[in-house]
Order: C-alpha cells, then structure tokens, then sequence
C-alpha cells in the first residue's frame, strides 16, 4: 500500500453539485484518497453510494467514511448505547454500498465520569456495536478510532492505542490538528510527531499501524482544546505538516491521510502530497 492523500468531503472549490463526480475530479488533481462525510447523520442512499463506489474504483480513490459526530462510546447509558450502534450501522450499509473499508468513530464527551470509566464503557460498546456489525453482514469493516482535540473528551493517543488494543478490527485514526490542539501546541518538531507514533507501536505493534488512518489540518485552539478547523494557508496556528511528514517517513509508514481544512481540504491536501514527495 503507498501513501495516499486526501480531502474530507467536499472543498469550496467542488465545481459540481453531485458527490458522485468526486472521485474523477480529485483524480485529476492527482489525489487518490476521499472521506466521505456522514457527520451530521447519514443520509445518503444505496444507489448514490454505488455510483459514488463505482466512480472511486476506477479512478483509483480509496474510501473511507466518517461517522455521525453525536456517537457517545463514553456513555454507560442502554438506550445511547442502542442508538449508537444504529448510528454505526447505518453508516456500514452506506460505506458497504461504496466499497469503503474504513469508517472513523469519536469516542465522545465523558458524560461527568472518569476517563478511566469512560474508557471501560468504550471498549464495552464498540465490542458490542463489532458484534452487531458482523451479525448483521458488515464484518470487514474497520472502526478508526480518532484521537480528539478537546481536552474533556476521550481520545488521547494512548487512549485510542488502548482502544484499539482490543481487537483487530479496530485502527486508530491520529489527527495530529487534534493532538496540537489538546496538547495546546505540542506538534512542532519532527521529534514531537514520533512520539505519538511511538505511542502506538509501543501498545499496538508497528505492523498493525504502518498503514494508519491520519486526519491533518491546522487547528485553532484554547486552554479547552480544539475551537475550530483552520486552512493550511493561515498560519496562526499548527500543526505544520512538514515534521509530521518527516516523522512518518523516517518510521516507513505508509498511511491514508485525509485533509480537514475549512473549505480548503483538497487544495491543501495536493500541497501535502507535494511535501510528501519532496522528502522522498
């Protein structure tokens, strides 16, 4: 597998109103990667997901897809629980229908427990939501369990390795804006990156995560955490993607990385193709 980039969604610059076109314009600016977007629920039917599936494969574009925000992992709660796992469901039959392989997950908001209880119920509710999912004729699908920038949620680095510890079927999704964020400005050399590399392959191996799933964009943030998504372009805040491309490559990573800028995501995300190949 090469290292493949790019946008999370649609940019600004998307000159076409159906998502089906996606995969033939982004080929032609030399990216090979997309992140479809279920954010804010999923509502996208089997048809259009198999035009957009059948778009991607021949121009060559993985898929990915990123799952409702409002997934709370953390919550002991049955009947949050239940809908979780409708949510992640419904989400399956859309990324099955495209041929995406990956769907990332947040854990969620600690709900006034501890992160150490907090942790315990996530790893209970997605072994349960895995188990639903291969019951219900989705059992390849890989949860990405992202890290997160607002520091009251779940979702350090070494809490997703812990995560996703306990089974194969899980991966985790590192997004080194988020990791700035919460670290309130942590990613700044090439050293800082590796660390949260070598936090994983510490818990999971370097096999299980040479091919891991990164989300990058530039991050405001404050004493809480992340406030909003920035454009590559606006420098005010980091992360830089230079010492992270640096970091990746001197580990022989070869990840799928997925651009979250505000608008600016397939632009930004030729530009860090660019710097990738540079280091080649």
């Amino acid at each position: 597998m090469s290292v493949r980039f790019g946008p999370a969604g649609n940019a600004a610059s998307f000159p076409f109103k159906s998502t089906v076109l996606a995969p033939e314009w982004l080929s032609e600016m030399g990216l090979n990667a997309y992140e479809y977007q279920c954010g804010r629920g999923v509502h996208i039917g089997d048809d259009t997901a198999g035009k957009i599936g059948e778009e991607a494969q021949k121009y060559n574009i993985a898929l990915s897809l990123h799952t409702p925000y409002f997934i709370n992992l953390c919550s002991a709660d049955k009947i949050q629980a239940e809908k979780n796992i409708s949510y992640v469901l419904k989400s399956a039959r859309a990324a099955k229908q495209m041929g995406a392989k990956r769907m990332v997950v947040h854990c969620g908001g600690l709900c006034g427990l501890t992160r150490e209880e907090a942790l315990r119920n996530t790893v209970v509710n997605l072994e349960e939501t895995l188990q639903r999912l291969s019951d219900t004729g989705y059992p390849d699908i890989t949860l990405c369990i992202e890290t997160m920038g607002k520091i009251n949620v779940l979702g350090t680095t070494q809490e997703v390795a812990e995560i996703c510890l306990t089974s194969p079927r899980l991966m985790p999704c590192i997004d080194f804006g988020h990791v700035n964020a919460r670290t309130k400005g942590g990613i700044v050399s090439q050293q800082d990156a590796e660390r949260e590399l070598i936090k994983l392959e510490n818990v999971l191996g370097f096999e299980r995560v040479r091919n891991l799933h990164i989300h990058f964009s530039r991050i405001e943030f404050s004493n809480g955490g992340e406030v909003r998504h920035l454009t590559y372009d606006d420098t005010r805040f980091g992360p830089d993607f230079h010492p992270v491309a640096g970091a990746l490559k001197a580990r022989g990573y070869e990840p799928v990385i997925i651009c979250e800028s505000a608008g600016t995501q397939a632009e930004d995300s030729v530009t860090f193709q660019k710097i990738w190949e540079g280091l080649l």
